[in-house]
């Protein structure tokens, strides 16, 4: 677990891992809204297959930066 607290606030360029998979995952969320708002509102033709992907990237980054988050408190 010392190894996770670690890693959660290592800094890279003076900011903690934490903090950087934070808004990672929140703008990955945005873009993947994005992409389907732009389709159905036939603005752009974007793929649905896009939206799924970063979809399950916004996944992947929301549940590694929970991980560090809960790793302090354990």
């Amino acid at each position: 677990m010392q190894f996770l607290q670690n890693l959660a606030y290592q800094p890279i360029f003076g900011f903690p891992v934490i903090g950087y998979l934070g808004i990672f995952s929140y703008l990955f969320l945005i873009a993947a809204a994005l992409v389907m708002v732009l389709t159905r509102r036939r603005i752009v033709k974007i793929k649905p297959k896009y939206h799924f992907i970063l979809a399950r990237i916004t996944i992947i980054l929301a549940t590694v930066h929970g991980i560090l988050a809960l790793s302090v408190y354990v």
